[in-house]
């Protein structure tokens, strides 16, 4: 293995990497201050029971809702896979047909 070969990296140069590791590094530390800040409390929003997402994350219409959409889809398909399935086959048998024609 020559030099050339062991020293190939995207970032060239001492001096590039050490700029992109401190900015990797104090991008780390601003989402680490972001995540662990307070939440500002505001007074102008309706919190508590009134809020949509909290109520609809809470009841269980939420999750017989999502339940049943999730089972449409899984339905569709499946009915999906078996048109499709019946479509190669009717394609390959005609195939099939017309080089033994």
């Amino acid at each position: 293995m020559t030099r050339k070969n062991r020293n190939k990296s995207i970032i060239k140069g001492w001096r590039n990497k050490l700029i992109f590791l401190l900015v990797i590094y104090f991008l780390g530390f601003a989402t680490a201050i972001y995540c662990l800040a307070p939440v500002p409390q505001n007074s102008g929003h309706p919190t508590g029971e009134r809020g949509f997402a909290h109520s609809a994350l809470k009841s269980d219409e939420f999750a017989q809702a999502f339940n049943k959409g999730l089972y449409k889809v899984i339905n569709f398909s499946k009915s999906a896979a078996l048109r499709t399935a019946d479509l190669i086959k009717q394609e390959y048998d005609q195939r099939w047909a017309q080089a033994d024609g």
